[in-house]
């Protein structure tokens, strides 16, 4: 029992925290005025283009918190409120998604190699669990270590987005700053905002590296 809390309860109610903190910090800066009166849109834009990447483009995305860069396409895509807004919540995830772009364009170690396990992980990700059931109803062993393995991958990605992730807001924090685009009194908003969303992957990580040591714990006791 005290296995099965580990790998299932705790990391799941910290997920759920993590989610509640950013939608709630979110919301909340989303209706604190930025004084620079930029769209969130125009301050990724402006980034983008002091940086010299006026070839990156940015796009309007459906979808609430639906921001992220696509390396594949080298573009931003913002959330309709993030996009169009001119709050302190705009202003913080549109800055943090362009630190994407210029880690993109500066390669950045971690960006690199996360960007390398993606198509691994979109391979495991959809034949890891086939192994595990395969393995626990014919009784093979082997299939269950392949499982455990193939799912290691998407643990190291999850892990490896971390550095990634924190790295981006630090970029976005220092380009705010370097172009006066957010006064002392609105820093705090805008990293409350970044530090809610890294929760959310501090979160999954724990999760992926709960259940990837409660299946080792599990082969270990076979």
């Amino acid at each position: 029992m005290p296995t099965f809390l580990i790998a299932f309860i705790v990391p799941m109610v910290i997920g759920l925290w993590a989610q509640h903190r950013v939608k709630s910090t979110f919301a909340r800066n989303l209706e604190v005025p930025a004084s620079h009166g930029m769209t969130g849109a125009e301050v990724a834009r402006r980034i983008l283009d002091s940086n010299g990447l006026h070839e990156v483009p940015i796009e309007e995305t459906p979808g609430s918190l639906s921001d992220h860069y696509d390396p594949r396409s080298r573009s931003v895509h913002l959330s309709p409120e993030v996009f169009s807004g001119r709050s302190i919540a705009s202003t913080a995830v549109g800055s943090h998604e362009v630190g994407h772009a210029l880690q993109h364009a500066k390669s950045y170690a971690f960006f690199k190699f996360r960007s390398a396990l993606a198509p691994a992980v979109q391979f495991t990700s959809n034949i890891w669990l086939l192994f595990l059931i395969g393995g626990i109803f014919l009784n093979i062993l082997g299939f269950i270590y392949i499982a455990v393995a193939l799912y290691s991958v998407a643990v190291l990605f999850t892990i490896v987005t971390l550095p990634v992730e924190f790295n981006a807001s630090q970029r976005a924090k220092t380009q705010l700053n370097e172009l006066g685009l957010v006064p002392a009194n609105e820093s705090e908003g805008v990293k409350s905002v970044l530090s809610a969303a890294a929760w959310t992957y501090v979160a999954g990580a724990l999760a992926a590296v709960a259940m990837l040591l409660y299946y080792l714990s599990l082969l270990s006791n076979r």
